[in-house]
C-alpha cells in the first residue's frame, strides 16, 4: 500500500487518489530566464520516477508543469541578450526540454505558459476582489491574508511569525505587509490590459489559475522544492481556496535543495552548475543515479567526487546488465539441472521486486530502492557464475525471467543501462558471425579440408572463442580469461 509524506498533515498518508485510478499531478516549473541547473533538474527527475512508479501500479497519470515566461526578471534578461521576452522564454524552454531529454526525464504531458493564460489569471483575480479576499490599489491588486483563516496551514506558521521572520518591502498600498500580489501594474506596452489597468500576473497567481483550469478546484499531487513552500505554495492555497471554496490539493509533495559546500544551489546567489556543464563531464545516467541516491525529501550534497563514486556504482549494474544481455544471446545446452540453486534464484527474483516495491510505497523511497536493485544484481551474478556460462532451459528461464524483473524496475527508475544494450546488439552480431565461421568450418570438413578448418577453429581460439565438436555439431563458447576481462 502506497503511503506518501504530505506535507499539509506533516504525515504519512495512504494514497487514494480523488478519482479511483486516476492521479491528476501538477509540478512548480521554471521560469525560463537561463539554463537549469542541477537543483531544477533534481526536481524533474523525482517527480518523473514518482509518476513512472505509480503508473507501475497501475494508475492512469496526468503530469503537468509550467514555464513562468513573464516577470522582471526575463524583461531585463531578454534585453542584455538583445532579443524580446518571447524569444528568451522560447530559447530556455527549449533548452530545457533537450536538458531533460539527456536525462531520460519524460516530458510533462503539458507545459502551461502563463502568457498563454492571462484571462483565466484575471478571472481569477476579478471573483477574489468581488469575494472580498482581495482589493486593488493603485494599479496593483493584492490578497488580504488576514480574510483568508487558515492562511499558514501548510507552513505551519501563524501571519505574526511569518511577518517576524521574513523580509518584507512594506509598501503603502498594502493593508497588511504579508498581503501578496495578484495581478502588478506595469509600465503602458509591457503587459496586459486588464479592469485595474495594465499589468502582469503575480507569482502565485498562475500556478493556482492555470492548474484549476485543467484538473478542477481539487486535485490530487502538487510538487515542487522545499523552498517554494512559503511563501509560493503557501499562498497558492489562500488564493485557490478562497477562490473555490473547496479543497485546492489532496497531497503536497516538496523534494529537497540540491546543496554545494553546504548551501542551496541558487542563481540569484551565483553558487550553481547548469545541467548542461555537469553533462559535459557525466552521463545523464549517471547524474540520474546520483540523484536518486538519497531520498528525494532530503537535501543532497553535490560534488563532482560524489559523482564519480555514483559512477563506480552505477557501472556494477551496468556490468550485471551486459553479463545478463550477452549469456541470453548464447547457445541452450543439455548441463545437469541444480534444483535447489535454480529455486533459490527463483525465490530470489520475487522477493527483490516485493522489496522494491516495499520501498517505493514507503513515499518513492528511491535510496532503498537503489540498495534492492544492486542486491538483485548479486543475486544475478551468483547465478550467473554458479552455472558456469553454460545454460539448460530451465536456467535460462530463470535468467530470462530475472532480466525482465530486472529492467522493469530500473525503468521505474529511469535507468536504460544503454552501454550495456549496445552490448547485447555487440553479442547478437558476434553470435551470427560466428555461426557463419563455424557453418564454413563445417563445409570444410565434408570435403575433407581438415587444414581449413583446423584453420579456422584455432583463429577462433586466438580471439577468445573455443569451439568444441559434439555429436550433436559445433558449440562454442566465450574463453573464460575473455569472460573475466569484460566484466
Amino acid at each position: 500500500m502506497l503511503r506518501v509524506y504530505n506535507t499539509l498533515s506533516r504525515e504519512k498518508e495512504v494514497f487514494e487518489p480523488v478519482e479511483e485510478g486516476l492521479v491528476k499531478m501538477y509540478v512548480c516549473g521554471l521560469t525560463v530566464q537561463n539554463y537549469s541547473h542541477i537543483g531544477h533538474i533534481r526536481s524533474a527527475i523525482n517527480y518523473d520516477v514518482i509518476r513512472r512508479y505509480l503508473e507501475y501500479l497501475g494508475f492512469e497519470v496526468q503530469y503537468i508543469s509550467n514555464f513562468t515566461d513573464i516577470n522582471e526578471k526575463i524583461v531585463l534578461r531578454a534585453e542584455e541578450e538583445g532579443i524580446t521576452p518571447e524569444e528568451l522564454a522560447d530559447k530556455y524552454a527549449k533548452a530545457f526540454l533537450e536538458d531533460i531529454k539527456e536525462l531520460n526525464i519524460r516530458p510533462a504531458d503539458m507545459y502551461l505558459r502563463v502568457s498563454e493564460n492571462i484571462d483565466e489569471i484575471i478571472e481569477m483575480v476579478q471573483t477574489l476582489v468581488e469575494k472580498g479576499y482581495a482589493y486593488e490599489a493603485d494599479g496593483n491588486v493584492y490578497f488580504s491574508v488576514e480574510s483568508f483563516e487558515d492562511y499558514g496551514k501548510l507552513s505551519g506558521r501563524t501571519i505574526e511569525d511569518m511577518q517576524a521572520g521574513a523580509r518584507i518591502e512594506v509598501k503603502e498600498d498594502k493593508r497588511h505587509p504579508m498581503d501578496f500580489a495578484l495581478w502588478k501594474k506595469v509600465e503602458p506596452g509591457k503587459g496586459w490590459e486588464s479592469p485595474w489597468g495594465e499589468g502582469w500576473p503575480g507569482w502565485h497567481i498562475e500556478c493556482s489559475a492555470m492548474s484549476m483550469k485543467r484538473f478542477g478546484a481539487t486535485f490530487d499531487i502538487h510538487g515542487g522544492g522545499t523552498d517554494l513552500i512559503f511563501p509560493h505554495h503557501e499562498n497558492e492555497i489562500a488564493q485557490s481556496e478562497a477562490y473555490s471554496g473547496k479543497k485546492f490539493v489532496k497531497y503536497w509533495l516538496h523534494n529537497g535543495t540540491v546543496n554545494l559546500k553546504g548551501e542551496k544551489m541558487s542563481k540569484s546567489v551565483g553558487n550553481f552548475f547548469t545541467t548542461r556543464e555537469v553533462l559535459k563531464h557525466f552521463s545523464g545516467e549517471i547524474v540520474r543515479y546520483f540523484l536518486l541516491s538519497r531520498h528525494y525529501g532530503s537535501p543532497i550534497d553535490f560534488s563532482f567526487e560524489q559523482l564519480e563514486e555514483a559512477e563506480t556504482a552505477y557501472k556494477r549494474l551496468s556490468n550485471t546488465r551486459k553479463q545478463l544481455a550477452g549469456i541470453l544471446t548464447g547457445h541452450i545446452g543439455n548441463n545437469q539441472e541444480n534444483k535447489e540453486a535454480n529455486n533459490k534464484f527463483s525465490r530470489a527474483i520475487k522477493i527483490r521486486q516485493e522489496e522494491f516495491e516495499e520501498a517505493m510505497d514507503d513515499d518513492f523511497n528511491t535510496a532503498r530502492t537503489i540498495g534492492v536493485i544492486h542486491d538483485f544484481a548479486g543475486d544475478i551474478n551468483r547465478f550467473i557464475n554458479r552455472t558456469g556460462f553454460e545454460l539448460n532451459e530451465k536456467n535460462f528461464s530463470l535468467l530470462n525471467e530475472a532480466e525482465e524483473v530486472f529492467m522493469l524496475l530500473a525503468d521505474v527508475m529511469g535507468l536504460e543501462f544503454s552501454s550495456a544494450e549496445n552490448y547485447a546488439n555487440d553479442s547478437e552480431l558476434l553470435n551470427s558471425l560466428v555461426d557463419i565461421l563455424l557453418d564454413l568450418r563445417e563445409s570444410a570438413r565434408e570435403e575433407k579440408d581438415w587444414e581449413k578448418a583446423d584453420l579456422i577453429r584455432d583463429r577462433l581460439k586466438e580471439v577468445g572463442i573455443v569451439v568444441k565438436d559434439t555429436p550433436r555439431g559445433p558449440k562454442w563458447e566465450i574463453s573464460s580469461k575473455l569472460r573475466d576481462e569484460e566484466v
